[in-house]
C-alpha cells in the first residue's frame, strides 16, 4: 500500500514538473494576437540608431511586412532564433519582409555580437526608450526576445514573448506578404 501511495505522489509530481517545464520554456511561443491597434503606430513614430549612431526612423519600412525583435546579445533565446531570421530575411526579403532588430544592450557589446555573427537586417540600439516601447506595444512581462509582427497596413497581428521558432513565424509572415 505504502509503495503504491508513493508510486501516485511520483507520478504527480513528475506531472507537475512537466506542466511547469512546458509553462516556463513553451508559453512564448504561441504568438499573442488582437494586439491593441494603437501599437504599430507607436512603432512607426519611433526612431533609434544604427550602430554608426545615425537615427533611424522605423517610419522608413512602412508599407513592408516588419517583425520588430527586442534582443540583447546576452540572451540565449535572442540568439537561438536569430539564424530563423537571417534565412526569412533571405527568403522574403525581396517579396517585401523586414527584420528591425531593436538590441538592449551597449553599442560595444552589440558590434562585437555583430562581428561574430552576420545579419542580413537593420540592428538598431535601444535603452530605456526601446524598453517602454516594447513595454507600450504588448511586452507586459518584461522578457527577451521579444518579437512583433506588423501587416503592410502597420497593424500588429502578432506578438510574442520568448523565442518565435522559423517554421512557426513563417506561417504567419507567408499570407501577409
Amino acid at each position: 500500500m505504502a509503495a503504491r501511495k508513493s508510486l501516485i505522489v511520483a507520478a504527480a509530481l513528475l506531472l507537475a514538473l512537466g506542466a511547469a517545464y512546458f509553462a516556463l520554456f513553451n508559453a512564448g511561443n504561441t504568438p499573442r494576437q488582437n494586439v491593441s491597434a494603437e501599437a504599430g503606430k507607436l512603432i512607426f513614430a519611433t526612431a533609434f540608431p544604427d550602430p554608426q549612431g545615425v537615427q533611424q526612423p522605423l517610419e522608413q519600412w512602412r508599407g513592408k511586412v516588419v517583425v520588430v525583435n527586442f534582443w540583447a546579445p546576452w540572451c540565449p533565446p535572442c540568439r537561438k532564433e536569430m539564424p530563423g531570421f537571417v534565412e526569412l530575411q533571405r527568403k522574403y526579403g525581396e517579396r517585401g519582409l523586414i527584420f528591425i532588430g531593436i538590441a538592449l544592450d551597449t553599442r560595444e557589446n552589440v558590434l562585437a555580437y555583430l562581428r561574430e555573427n552576420a545579419l542580413n537586417y537593420p540592428v538598431l540600439l535601444g535603452q530605456d526608450d526601446a524598453v517602454e516601447l516594447s513595454s507600450a506595444i504588448g511586452n507586459t512581462q518584461g522578457g527577451l526576445p521579444f518579437s512583433a509582427l506588423l501587416d503592410r497596413q502597420g497593424k500588429i497581428v502578432a506578438a510574442q514573448v520568448g523565442e518565435w521558432r522559423e517554421e512557426k513565424l513563417e506561417k504567419l509572415i507567408a499570407p501577409l506578404l
